[in-house]
Order: C-alpha cells, then structure tokens, then sequence
C-alpha cells in the first residue's frame, strides 16, 4: 500500500528543493517517496526453510526458498528449544506512532501471518503449537480471511490505529513474535 501525501505538501516540498538549491533538482517521486517512508515501518518476515526436506515432508512448493535449516533440523530445534529461530519477525520490538502503517514483507520461503492478538498465543497448526509449547490457540488465528497469508516475497499492511502496545504473531509459527508499542 502506497500512502500519497496532498498536493500541497509535494509543491511545498518542490518549492523549497528549487529556492534552497542546495540537495539539486527534486525529481517527481521523491517528496513521495520521502512522506510514505515517514508513514510507514516496515517489517522483516524471515525463515531458513531448506526446499528439498521441507517440500518432501510437507508437500511440493512448501518451501521455495534456497535456506539452509533442513526439516529435521527445523523439527529438533522446536523440540528442544520451542522455537526455530530463522523464523522471525525483525526488529521484535518496534516503536512506533499513531498513523504509520506496518509493512511487513516476506524473506522467507514459506507462506506467514503477520496477526494482531489481543494476547500470544498458539497458531493454526496443532503440532507447531505442541513443540512450541503454545497449546492455547490465539482466537484470532482461527478467523483468518485468505489475504491474510503471505507469500514468499508478499507484503502485508496494518495501520496503528491507538496509543498502547499491540502483538502481533505467525499464526502458522506462533513462535514468530512482534510488540508494536505506539505514541
């Protein structure tokens, strides 16, 4: 999602470039370019899925990725630890104002949630939430609309609407954790 600011503020933003002089000519795009960075905080999506074991665990185009975490590396590391950790959200703490909008955008290879809960909790896969220790099953996981997943590459956007600190999780890998604490 591209936010544009009004026209006003591109003329003023053109205005000054051309009196000051001093940072050249303003080309079209960048009053735009420099407004939407300032609305927006963006969201890495990351995992180290290993194409070969995955797709033949769990199915063709499970993993499109080249990641060097095979399944059963994946599977030892949830057993032993609760989690896996290339499959993250960075930063996990994000600060954040009232208006900006969070980009998350997929690294991984495999298909993410990036979810507001009301509380962490467990995802939409009962094994993933038994090795992960997670056995209470966030409700919002469970109402998920098909846009709410995201590819490899996709991109997904929230606005932070209030004051306060809000969560967000992979409601497939519920270890994949993000506070958003917003002024």
């Amino acid at each position: 999602m591209r936010l544009f600011p009004p026209a006003a503020a591109v003329l003023a933003a053109v205005l000054v470039s051309a009196c000051d002089g001093s940072a050249g000519p303003l080309q079209p795009n960048d009053a735009l370019d420099a407004r939407s960075a300032e609305l927006q905080r963006t969201v890495s999506i990351m995992d180290a899925c290993d194409p070969t074991t995955f797709n033949a665990a769990l199915g063709p185009g499970t993993c499109i990725r080249n990641g060097g975490v095979t399944f059963q590396q994946f599977i030892a590391q949830l057993e032993n630890h609760g989690s896996a950790d290339a499959w993250h959200f960075a930063p996990a703490i994000l600060n954040a104002s009232v208006g900006q909008t969070l980009l998350a955008v997929n690294h991984g290879g495999e298909v993410h949630t990036f979810t507001e809960v009301e509380e962490f909790g467990g995802g939409r896969v009962p094994s993933l939430n038994t090795l992960s220790g997670n056995p209470v099953v966030a409700p919002e996981c469970l109402a998920l609309d098909a846009d709410d997943f995201i590819a490899p590459g996709g991109t997904y956007s929230d606005e932070v609407e209030e004051e306060g600190s809000e969560h967000y999780q992979c409601c497939i890998h519920p270890w994949m954790r993000m506070t958003v604490n917003a002024r």
